[in-house]
């Protein structure tokens, strides 16, 4: 399945949106992943793919990703460094299971852009947005098709938590 059976280009769009719209009260930076499995456990996919896409590399180190295997019904939700240093655990839980209730209802677009709002109000209690903050990340959905990523090396090693 491809990402836009999962996500039609409108629903990426609504997606892309939602995070301008949430980030505009935050210097944090919101990323969605979408991948179709995930072999093994959620958590330590969502670290290696926090790490690919570099979301490690914010000045803040304030990033949050939005990691999901849609087939594999697996989901997770991953804060950097500077997030996880300031807020309490399981600070997403809520965020987790509200958007495990959309996931399964087959409303992923809604889910998301609800999660990401509130995410976005979340964020700004602990890194309010500021005038001229710079959006250092792509608001873009991204995707992989989950062919052989277990076997791609965990390139930066930092200790994230567990904020699945």
């Amino acid at each position: 399945m491809a990402l836009v059976d999962f996500i039609p280009s409108e629903g990426q769009r609504r997606i892309a949106d939602a995070i301008t719209a949430a980030e505009h009260w935050t210097t944090g930076e919101i990323c969605v992943h979408v991948t179709p499995r995930c072999r093994g456990e959620v958590m330590n996919r969502a670290i290696k793919t926090f790490n690919r896409l570099h979301l490690y590399t914010t000045k803040r180190r304030n990033a949050v990703l939005i990691f999901v295997a849609y087939e594999d019904r697996k989901l997770a939700i991953l804060g950097d460094t500077g997030i996880n240093k300031v807020v309490p655990q399981g600070f997403w839980d809520n965020e987790v299971e509200e958007l495990a209730r959309y996931l399964k209802a087959g409303r992923p677009v809604d889910g998301l852009c609800e999660i990401i709002a509130h995410m976005g109000q979340r964020l700004a209690q602990f890194f309010p947005g500021e005038r001229g903050d710079e959006n250092e990340l792509s608001n873009e959905v991204t995707y992989d098709n989950g062919d052989d990523f277990e076997n791609e090396p965990n390139d930066h090693n930092d200790d994230y938590g567990n904020m699945e």
